[in-house]
Order: structure tokens, then C-alpha cells, then sequence
């Protein structure tokens, strides 16, 4: 069974990787699609993020989603040929954390694709995956595979928004306008949001936010004075989702956010040093959101009863075999928003 394996920055193969049969309370699935996330291309540019670094060789990948091959003992409401999303979170259900409702931040979590531990979680970037039968999600049969495999960054968003409480009638604004907020401009106009005005430093991403629905646009680095009426008073706008990372982009933000503010933090950059003072001034909420739990669920229910359309973002799909093309076009921001592997 083939697979997309990192074995170090820039070393990206496709190898030959073992593919077992289910066991009791198992299935294997037959991988159609997966998304190359932002993550992915911090191990192929990288070999990693902050203090996680790759240790040996790793499938990559965890938007993923495809086919029931085969079931193990047990499994009784999935059966070979169902169309399904893989979530790639599998807690450990008994930790502190998961017993307290809090999964996502489970103290032996096992995320696919993922160096965080050691031996590393293996990822889902393969002809082939078995997964604990709770892991594999039966999709609506309006949604293709390739929509399904947005279900993991599109829950990662409803996760964010849950963290910043009711967004129905309020101003929003989302920094940095990759895949994630992109998606989060879809998430806060279901939400109800009256305004979501958007950030970047590049043109591309921001006429995909522009086509979601965001209300306006600004590319800060070519008109950086643009974004100067919303710096009225002590700022306008009730929530910031801040999605790249980046400290001069949350750093800009905390200026146009009203008293009382809520930001969430979704991108992950580094450490990164705040305005401590315009916190304490402006009573505002610094709040972060990490990956998801139930929203996962949701994510497919609402692509599949087709309140959320996530189309638009998917700009190429290349066969896993051109893996190293499919990476290098995932990293032009000009060229891609979500560059998907077909299997």
C-alpha cells in the first residue's frame, strides 16, 4: 500500500507503508481525498512546528476521507462501500480532561498525522487507513469526498467561533486569510454576523474571502492606511479572529477592536509579544481555540444539508503520486487556497 511519507524537510516519498487488516471494533477505509494543511507544510518546509519535529518517517495528512473497505468484529452501522469523513482525533476518553468534556485537549490524544508524539501518530495521506470505527463519520450523499475532506478544517472554525460566544448582529474581523479564514468568514456569516471585514498581505486569498461573503477586503501591505476608519474611538469591531499567526496582524487588530472585545487566536506563529496595557484598558477577552471535538459532526451535517458550501475553496486536486507538486503549489498563496491528494 502507497503512501505520502516526510522523512525530513523537503524529503517527501511516496513509499510502499504497512496496511492492516481492521481489528475488533476497527474499519478500513479506502482514502479518496485529502487536504494539504497548514500543518503539512510546516513538516515538507520545516520538519516541523516550534518544538515538534519529526523523528522518523511519517504519513502525512488528517482532512482526509473516502471509502469503507472492510469492517472489524463488533462494528455493526458501518459496512463496506459507505462513504465516510475520517476525524482524525482519537482521545483517550478517560484522561482529566476528556472525563471534564474538554477532548480536544486530552492528555494522550492521538491525532493522525501528527509528531507531537513518539513514535509518531501516522497520518492519513495513504491508499489506505484503519481507524477505530467511531473515527469514520457516514457523509450525505449530496456531498462529494473532496467536500467531505473539508471536514476537519471547517470544524476547527466552528470550534473558534464557539470560543468567541454569539456572533449573531456583531462587527467581525478576520486577520489573515488562508484556508482558515476563509473558512471562518463562512462560518461567521452563518452565524449571523452583520459585518466581517478581512486582512491579508496578498490579493488572491482575499477575492476568495470577498466571493464567501466577507463584506470587505484590504490587503494591509499594499494599502495599510485602509483600514484607518475602523480605528474610530477605541476601535468597532465586537470579535477578532485572528488567523495568521502572525504578531503584527494581531498587534494591527488590537486598534480597530471595540472595549469589551473578544479575540480568538486561531493561527499558531511562535511566541509573539502584546499590548498588555490595551488588554487591561479595553477589558478585552483574549481567548484561544484549539482543533475541535463535536464539531466535526456538525461540520459534515452542515455541508451536507448544504448551509455551508465549502466549493469554493477547493483550487486543485492532484494525484498523491505528484505529492511534492501538490506541496509547492499549496505553499504559492497566489495560486491555491485548498490543494487537495486524490488516492
Amino acid at each position: 500500500m502507497r503512501a505520502v511519507v516526510i522523512h525530513a524537510p523537503k524529503d517527501l516519498r511516496i513509499e510502499d507503508f504497512p496496511d492492516p487488516a481492521p481489528g475488533a471494533g476497527e474499519v478500513r477505509v479506502g482514502i479518496e481525498a485529502g487536504g494539504i494543511c497548514g500543518s503539512d507544510l510546516h513538516y515538507y518546509h520545516h520538519g516541523g512546528f516550534g518544538t515538534v519535529r519529526i523523528q522518523q518517517p511519517m504519513a502525512l495528512g488528517h482532512e482526509i476521507a473516502g471509502v469503507v473497505a472492510a469492517v472489524g468484529e463488533g462494528v455493526r452501522h458501518l459496512s463496506p462501500g459507505m462513504r465516510v469523513a475520517v476525524n482524525p482525533s482519537q482521545p483517550c476518553g478517560v484522561c482529566v480532561h476528556c472525563r471534564e468534556g474538554m477532548r480536544n485537549q486530552c492528555l494522550d490524544m492521538r491525532f493522525m498525522g501528527s509528531a507531537m508524539r513518539n513514535p509518531h501518530v501516522q497520518g492519513g495521506f495513504r491508499k489506505h487507513v484503519t481507524v477505530a470505527a467511531a473515527q469514520a463519520v457516514p457523509i450525505a450523499d449530496r456531498l462529494s469526498l473532496a467536500e467531505a475532506a473539508m471536514a476537519e478544517p471547517l470544524a476547527v472554525c466552528l470550534h473558534a467561533a464557539n470560543q468567541a460566544g454569539q456572533l449573531m448582529g456583531k462587527r467581525v474581523l478576520v486577520t489573515g486569510c488562508g484556508p482558515i479564514g476563509a473558512l471562518m468568514v463562512l462560518v461567521a456569516r452563518y452565524a449571523g454576523a452583520a459585518e466581517i471585514v478581512v486582512t491579508d498581505v496578498a490579493d488572491a486569498p482575499l477575492a476568495v474571502a470577498r466571493s464567501l461573503g466577507a463584506s470587505q477586503v484590504f490587503n494591509v501591505a499594499a494599502r495599510p492606511a485602509a483600514i484607518d476608519p475602523w480605528r474610530a474611538g477605541k476601535g468597532v469591531f465586537d470579535v477578532l479572529f485572528e488567523a495568521s499567526g502572525n504578531q503584527a496582524a494581531l498587534r494591527l487588530a488590537f486598534d480597530l477592536v471595540r472595549p469589551g472585545a473578544v479575540i480568538v487566536q486561531l493561527g499558531l506563529g511562535g511566541e509573539m509579544t502584546l499590548p498588555v496595557n490595551s488588554i487591561v484598558t479595553k477589558e478585552l477577552k483574549l481567548r484561544g481555540t484549539f482543533r475541535f471535538d463535536g464539531e466535526f459532526e456538525l461540520a459534515l451535517r452542515l455541508m451536507g444539508e448544504g448551509r455551508l458550501d465549502v466549493k469554493p475553496l477547493i483550487t486543485a486536486s492532484l494525484p498523491f503520486e505528484r505529492a511534492v507538486e501538490a506541496f509547492e503549489l499549496a505553499s504559492d498563496r497566489s495560486k491555491s487556497m485548498k490543494v487537495q491528494l486524490t488516492f
